[in-house]
């Protein structure tokens, strides 16, 4: 992916557009008045969340994506724009070294080889006796010919080297196929192919670009039941949603999405004209994929299996949800979850639940009118649960009545929206026989959801409510960043000073922030780093101020994705941190700007201090860029 669509997968331009222009839901797109001429009678300009496009359909009939937008709006070149959006991405910007450019090759050539591979295992399917076992399995799932073509569907043959044997006499190094995940190397440093005797299911990229692949083990015995191809350069599931190639259009045309778990429930559905349908890949779904989907709808529904459905729900949040699954490959529904990618992500998500003993393949393949039945009937999240719970209970239990109420009520209190809070208490309120006002006074205590990669530790103490958290700032991208990091790694602040010091800049401070819950995020983890009883990460749990714990969990998801045992970790925060420096600073020589030119018109021209302090400022801002020069490669990076 280029780094110019590296931005635009970052950025939303409805939010964009927004911070300057009045938008209002149309749709599935969104109208305004156009910024760019004189109109307050028609709302000519349109923004299409689909395309990530907007157009002036009155005087100025001009149009165009994010950056064209910017470059009108600030009357800024291609250059300044893409800098910008870039700050406002997270992209670090660099010029084309050999270096990156020996590595944008080296993908194109792991793509090659990918590509190489689906055509190696498509004929062992196809042409060879060996693969008839595999033939034998498509056919018992009921998968015609086009639906293979469809998805370039293969079979690993039962060797320890046919494929390596084979990839190498086309010319690629032995390098090369480590490095696209096609071979395991052993403790005696040989050398085999890592997928055997299986079924070989591609999987690409939204684009249609190889990725890896899964692979569906033929005999009983073999485990895992599904292998897929190891992290590469190419390949990360946790960025890649299976299927949504071929399902890009039709999510569109339907304005919705259904997520379902595993390779065939994809495939199964495509077959009988459902292709609306991508799936996970073994790992809990993130807000990165959801933000990719919602470029095409804001309609998801999420197949789940009646099992884990059921009594087995959790209600806990996010970021515990995604590495429990990480740990275990046992599926969890995260309720509470889900509802904060709903707010957050402006979206209507549901949950589908299938027939006991079905997946989606079955359930399409047995019956198509009863998946589009259970597309209908899917519920919103905090109903499902609601339903989910009280199903096979004793609802004149008192005991359970309460139990109920204790798990429903916090995410109802979740919703964004009042209205819906109001529903949704008054639907509980029915299905437990209570009254709606004992269940209103009715709050139970709610546990600490601590974040996961912080380990245990006291009870917290209760402390001042923090300042209040929806103020949008160009320089809180920064700020978060910085923040979910150092609640990660708290020692890195010793290296952080030393690298400011060494380059004739002040120390790393809670000043450095302008949002009043960072602000008491980094002291608190200054403390912990002062006291000597805990380990510091103990510490800021123990002791975490009250009412931090969705900030906290918001800020660690946003940093889940860093290799915190890479000191290329330290590279990313100094760049962040000295990113929020400079954004410091232009704000502040535009805030003494505006002074002098106001006190200008009012006689009291005040030129020498205005230039002393701006020289100030530029020479910090020198300083800082000279350090950041230290800090180009090309890291970790961070999502708006």
């Amino acid at each position: 992916m280029s780094v110019i669509d590296e931005i635009k997968d970052r950025i939303d331009i409805v939010d964009l557009v927004s911070e300057s222009v009045e938008l209002r839901r149309a749709g599935r797109n969104y109208t305004g008045f156009c910024p760019f001429h004189h109109n307050v009678n028609t709302p000519s300009f349109v923004v299409f969340p689909d395309t990530q496009t907007w157009k002036c359909f009155g005087e100025c009939d001009e149009g165009g994506d994010a950056f064209s937008y910017v470059m009108k709006r600030e009357g800024w070149d291609f250059s300044e724009a893409l800098q910008e959006l870039a700050d406002r991405a997270g992209v670090q910007l660099q010029p084309l070294t050999p270096q990156a450019q020996e590595e944008r090759e080296e993908g194109e050539r792991l793509r090659s080889l990918l590509e190489e591979a689906v055509a190696f295992y498509r004929y062992y399917l196809r042409e060879t006796p060996q693969g008839q076992i595999a033939r034998d399995y498509i056919q018992r799932r009921g998968l015609d010919q086009e639906t293979q073509e469809a998805f370039g569907l293969g079979y690993a043959p039962n060797s320890w080297e046919a494929s390596l044997n084979h990839f190498r006499k086309q010319g690629f190094s032995l390098q090369e196929i480590r490095d696209a995940g096609l071979v395991t190397e052993k403790d005696d440093g040989k050398v085999y192919d890592r997928f055997r005797h299986r079924l070989m299911i591609p999987i690409r990229d939204r684009s249609g670009g190889m990725a890896g692949f899964g692979a569906r083990a033929l005999n009983p015995e073999d485990m895992p039941k599904y292998l897929n191809s190891p992290q590469t350069a190419v390949f990360d599931k946790s960025r890649l949603l299976f299927g949504l190639d071929t399902a890009r259009r039709a999510i569109r045309d339907q304005d919705q999405v259904v997520i379902v778990e595993g390779y065939m429930g994809v495939i199964g559905p495509y077959q009988h004209g459902f292709r609306n349908i991508v799936a996970q890949m073994g790992t809990a779904l993130n807000e990165y994929q959801l933000r990719v989907l919602k470029k095409y709808t804001d309609k998801f529904i999420i197949a789940m299996d009646s099992d884990a459905a059921g009594q087995k729900a959790t209600l806990r949040g996010l970021q515990i949800a995604r590495e429990a699954l990480d740990r275990t490959q046992e599926v969890v529904f995260d309720s509470r979850g889900l509802l904060h990618q709903e707010g957050r992500l402006n979206a209507d998500i549901r949950v589908l639940t299938l027939p006991p003993g079905m997946d989606p393949d079955d359930v399409t393949n047995q019956d198509p009118e009863l998946w589009r039945s259970l597309i209908e009937e899917a519920r919103p999240v905090v109903l499902h649960v609601m339903e989910t719970l009280a199903r096979e209970q004793d609802l004149d239990d008192p005991k359970v009545k309460s139990a109920i109420a204790t798990q429903v009520l916090p995410l109802i209190d979740d919703l964004p929206n009042s209205i819906e809070r109001d529903a949704y208490t008054q639907r509980l309120s029915r299905l437990l026989e209570i009254n709606e006002n004992a269940l209103l006074r009715f709050r139970p205590v709610r546990k600490r959801r601590r974040p996961a990669t912080l380990t245990r530790g006291r009870t917290p103490p209760v402390q001042q409510a923090p300042a209040a958290r929806k103020v949008r700032r160009d320089g809180e991208l920064y700020e978060k960043h910085c923040v979910g990091i150092l609640l990660r790694e708290p020692e890195l602040i010793y290296k952080v000073d030393r690298a400011l010091s060494r380059d004739g800049l002040a120390r790393f401070d809670e000043k450095d922030f302008q949002n009043a819950d960072f602000q008491i995020l980094i002291k608190h983890i200054k403390d912990a780093l002062a006291q000597a009883e805990e380990e510091p990460r103990d510490y800021i749990i123990s002791h975490l101020p009250e009412n931090f714990e969705e900030i906290v969990d918001e800020l660690l998801v946003m940093s889940q994705d860093l290799n915190l045992n890479s000191d290329k970790v330290l590279e990313d925060l100094m760049r962040a941190f000295l990113n929020l420096r400079k954004w410091q600073i232009a704000k502040q020589n535009d805030h003494l700007r505006f002074l002098q030119e106001s006190n200008h018109k009012n006689g009291d021209y005040l030129a020498a201090e205005y230039l002393e302090n701006i020289s100030h400022y530029l020479h910090e801002k020198h300083k800082i860029d000279k350090a950041m020069q230290r800090y180009t490669s090309r890291t970790a990076t961070f999502d708006s």
